[in-house]
């Protein structure tokens, strides 16, 4: 099929760059790989690209665009060759940089930490009791005043702006990686009541400070911390009356999950193993778990009316509100009295260590770094990991390597779907886009994509598969960020904050021809060729009137050559991970 001749008109902004888009996805073999409907006046987004049956045709890539695309936010210029420069072997290179990944206090990451030290954060610093203190006790301002909600959450606006810095620029990637996937699975809502700028703490001192280590240890950071105190509704929780909304998203979520969930029943009538402990779990045993944790809160009496209760923001354990009688959990017994705080220690053990919560754990990490649909040998391989070394301070780490090194993994490509902040940043570190401050209109972009950060609020965290993203407006505001990006939109007049992607710039002054220009930015942004049908269809924008061998007019190339950035960060291919 040959593209249509498109006129400089159909490039203004960004309904000229979806029609282009169009015109690209009707060269692309199989209508269910394309992103849209060929360009005839109209332009009907669908959904992006794998299905089942599409995936099997789909071209095998090399190992380092397979393990950089997927252990990484997004390819940057000369990714490729730092990887293929790490052994012999597609095996030995993997392994090189798993093993560098998961070891990131070897990585060299100075020139990040230059950039990070020049974004000027004020609050990323503070303590869980810095942050309670300043941000909360003793706020400067008039609670009326918007000054007071500006000042109330700057630690959590400043964690968004570094979370986006740290998943462009730092060479840690599968650090952010884990990051993010962590904080969905143990999601707390941004604006959630009372703790706002405490997700700093929580992020830092939980999350990160857990997640190549052990899982039972992070369990508990999560289960203290007041983030997620505050967001379930555990911090008044009491004998009086239990509130089971932590326990039971500690069940359905953060453990066992849906799969091991057996629905209303007795629980005596439950299967047990060896050792006498449920196979799956009730809904009797959320509301004894729910018991076990009654008196878990914060140090928050803000008002001075609690005896033995300050204002600190840090976990406290209020026996006076802990339900100090037996209770029966996944087939365990818990006596009555137990010292303090081991009803709820007793729980976390049950969960942390029980098989289902292996196979969960895994199949959530596989469907992350393998495929929507893992297969079940690694997701078992990697439970067997997780369950053989539960008591192991590297547990989680343990689990990765089994993961990432698998054959699973390299046979993995076409498995995944960037999801909108995958495809963010994709697109930032593609183009080589310069920042020292974030704009907050990414964030916001995000959020019209449907995924702003920290922002999701229900417990369950962002999808993480292709069917929840394959909608017309999250794509359509995913072109207009590629267009933001490529013709420089998205500074930030009121703070200031600016990113520039010098497209220009990047290319050599030699390369001037339509055909040559495409070829240079394919190579450069997808690291690989397109079939000619496709290619063909990039070059014929770049070309427009002019021959596409034809050496184009330097105002020809400034003016249209964002525009065929932009088709080429909207193709299917580069939506693939």
């Amino acid at each position: 099929m040959q593209a249509r001749k498109l006129t400089r008109r159909d490039f203004l902004k960004f309904g000229g760059a979806l029609a282009v888009t169009s015109t690209l996805a009707a060269c692309v073999p199989g209508e269910e790989n394309a992103i849209t409907q060929p360009f005839e006046g109209t332009t009907t987004l669908q959904n992006p690209v794998i299905t089942p049956e599409a995936q099997t045709s789909l071209s095998s890539v090399s190992m380092a665009i397979l393990a950089l695309s997927r252990l990484t936010f997004g390819i940057r210029p000369r990714d490729v060759d730092s990887f293929n420069a790490l052994g012999a072997t597609d095996d030995e290179r993997l392994s090189a940089f798993v093993n560098q990944q998961l070891n990131p206090d070897s990585i060299d990451d100075s020139e990040f930490d230059v950039r990070y030290a020049n974004a000027g954060f004020e609050t990323l610093h503070k303590s869980l009791e810095q942050l309670y203190a300043d941000h909360i006790a003793s706020n400067p301002y008039d609670s009326n005043d918007d000054a007071y909600w500006q000042w109330y959450s700057k630690p959590t606006y400043e964690l968004v702006d570094a979370t986006i810095l740290r998943a462009v620029y730092s060479k840690k990637q599968v650090v952010e990686l884990l990051a993010d996937f962590w904080h969905n699975h143990f999601n707390v809502y941004f604006w959630q009541d009372d703790g706002v700028p405490l997700l700093v703490s929580y992020n830092r001192d939980v999350l990160r400070a857990h997640m190549l280590g052990n899982f039972r240890q992070m369990l508990e950071a999560v289960a203290k911390h007041p983030s997620m105190l505050y967001y379930l509704n555990q911090n008044n929780s009491s004998d009086a009356g239990p509130n089971e909304n932590f326990a039971r998203e500690l069940f359905e979520l953060h453990t066992l999950g849906a799969e091991n969930y057996l629905g209303v029943r007795d629980p005596n009538t439950v299967e047990k193993d060896a050792n006498g402990i449920a196979v799956g779990y009730v809904d009797n045993d959320v509301y004894e778990s729910a018991r076990c944790l009654t008196g878990w809160r914060v140090d928050d009496d803000l008002g001075d009316w609690e005896d033995g209760v300050e204002k600190t923001g840090s976990f406290l354990y209020y026996k006076p509100w802990h339900d100090r009688f037996n209770k029966l959990v996944l087939g365990k017994y818990i006596p009555a009295d137990q010292e303090d705080m081991k009803d709820a220690h007793d729980v976390l053990d049950l969960l942390a260590y029980h098989p289902g919560t292996a196979r969960n754990i895994a199949r959530k990490l596989c469907t992350r770094f393998i495929s929507d649909a893992p297969p079940e040998s690694i997701v078992q391989a990697a439970a067997n990991t997780f369950m053989q070394f539960k008591d192991a301070p590297d547990q989680l780490k343990r689990v990765m390597e089994t993961i990432l090194l698998s054959v699973e993994f390299k046979a993995s490509w076409g498995g995944k779907v960037k999801r909108p902040f995958e495809a963010a940043i994709s697109m930032m570190r593609a183009l080589n886009s310069e920042s020292i401050r974030i704009p907050g209109g990414i964030n916001w972009m995000l959020g019209l994509m449907g995924q702003a950060i920290f922002e999701r609020r229900t417990p369950d965290g962002y999808p993480d598969t292709r069917d929840a993203w394959a909608n017309s407006m999250s794509f359509l505001y995913r072109w207009n960020l590629s267009v933001g990006l490529s013709e420089n939109w998205m500074d930030d007049d009121d703070t200031g904050y600016k990113i520039a992607s010098d497209i220009y710039g990047q290319t050599p002054a030699e390369i001037r021809s339509a055909s040559s220009l495409a070829d240079y930015w394919i190579q450069r942004i997808l690291n690989r060729t397109l079939p000619d049908e496709s290619r063909n269809a990039v070059v014929a924008v770049m070309a427009q009137e002019y021959g596409w061998d034809e050496t184009l007019p330097e105002d020809h190339v400034r003016y249209v050559l964002p525009a065929m950035v932009e088709v080429i960060l909207m193709s299917p291919d580069f939506q693939w991970r």
